[in-house]
């Protein structure tokens, strides 16, 4: 019976979180795909858009360390409930807002809320799963920022083709309700609390890299710092062709803003088999090690970035086929990292602040990113090319620090 209820249960969190951080989506992606039709109906510059960007993802940023000490003395229920209450309240005031202090006001606190999700709901994972199935799980579970997003895209495209822009946010936080409701009569912080006993999970093979007393060992948070710094650049390029590819593709490309919306999805959609092929790979071939199959995927990712440099601008379509490829590289090692590789390093007991730090130093990737582009893509006159080289810079680093980190495996000096 407690193994039939455990399995029930696992379903039950399992759907519960997906749909949870997928719903989030529908509060987060709406200003980015209706960002050119806000601007003109604001009369907002390039550079008011990435201001308003900025806000939220400073404000994402420094609540991701906040929602990760949080969660680990409120619990992940909790936490995520009020994150969602809020980004709810938020999303539908953008709607109504229609100047640049306001929606800067909005968009910070929607920030805040938005923090609580990652790490909110990779913490009501882990005490449900083993380490050695956790890479298969997570990945599966993964899907559900690619997922989010393109169904967000879509979505929101949608209503901004049908119905105008305002309506994009209003959709947004009819769904993320709809989701709250279903969150809160499905998901339970532990198996405890349902009368349960504890899933096992193992700590990796390093005795240096294994908590020590009641904290961390100096080998784990160096191994944080570390995947944190690989995060800031992977977010950097995720969060650059979030924001900034259906702007490019209404400005440069001629696009409508609801063909734009749909072909920014690729980025997203290609993702989703990029999250499901690596997680597999980490179990099946690799046998937990996430490092060394996020190598190889990020140097596909920075492969691709390179091809946009040199090809993107020439057509739509290379253009879409790029944002695609980069979507499949990297979204495999970004899920990887901060689901399966955040519970791995700083164990079940320490999930949420571990996927905390990790995500919020990757989220001062996404604050760059949005400062730097608007300002850059205005002082060139619009050109591509200048944004698609910071891409391939952050590439690079990307690929250097995840490298770093498999040395140290090697070492026995981390475990991920």
């Amino acid at each position: 019976m407690s193994a039939e209820s455990l399995k029930q249960w696992r379903y039950r969190i399992f759907a519960s979180t997906w749909l949870c951080y997928a719903g989030y989506y529908f509060c987060r992606k709406p200003f980015y795909v209706v960002k050119a039709s806000l601007g003109d109906a604001n009369a907002l510059t390039a550079a008011d858009l990435g201001l308003i960007g900025s806000s939220y993802l400073i404000a994402y940023t420094i609540g991701q360390f906040l929602a990760g000490w949080a969660g680990n003395r409120l619990g992940s229920r909790l936490t995520v409930l009020m994150g969602m209450a809020i980004s709810i309240g938020c999303n539908a005031a953008f709607g109504i807002a229609n100047s640049l202090g306001s929606i800067l006001g909005f968009m910070a606190l929607n920030g805040m809320a938005q923090a609580t999700g990652w790490s909110g709901n990779v913490a009501a994972m882990a005490p449900w799963f083993k380490r050695e199935e956790r890479g298969t799980v997570m990945g599966l579970w993964s899907t559900n920022f690619q997922a989010g997003g393109v169904l967000a895209n879509t979505f929101a495209a949608f209503l901004l083709g049908h119905f105008g822009f305002q309506y994009s946010f209003f959709g947004g936080s009819l769904v993320l309700l709809a989701v709250w409701i279903f969150f809160y009569f499905n998901q339970r912080n532990r198996p405890e609390d349902v009368g349960l006993d504890p899933v096992e999970s193992e700590n990796g093979p390093s005795a240096d890299a294994k908590p020590q007393g009641s904290g961390w060992s100096r080998q784990i948070w160096i191994t944080i710092l570390l995947v944190g710094s690989f995060y800031f650049f992977v977010k950097f390029i995720r969060y650059a062709l979030w924001s900034w590819a259906p702007y490019f593709l209404q400005k440069n490309y001629g696009l409508a803003g609801d063909d734009a919306g749909y072909i920014a999805t690729l980025f997203d959609f290609c993702g989703i088999i990029g999250v499901i092929t690596a997680g597999f790979l980490s179990d099946r071939w690799f046998k937990g090690r996430r490092a060394q199959i996020s190598v190889l995927f990020i140097a596909g990712m920075t492969a691709g970035c390179v091809g946009l440099y040199f090809l993107g601008g020439q057509a739509v379509w290379i253009f879409g086929a790029g944002i695609g490829f980069i979507g499949f590289m990297l979204y495999g090692p970004d899920a990887l990292l901060t689901g399966a590789g955040a519970i791995d390093i700083g164990t079940q007991e320490r999930a949420a602040l571990s996927a905390g730090i990790i995500n919020g130093m990757g989220s001062i990737g996404s604050v760059f990113q949005d400062l730097l582009i608007g300002d850059l893509y205005t002082r060139s006159g619009g050109r591509l090319e200048p944004v698609f080289l910071l891409l391939v810079g952050s590439a690079i680093m990307a690929l250097l620090l995840m490298g770093t980190v498999v040395l140290r495996n090697r070492a026995q000096k981390s475990d991920v």
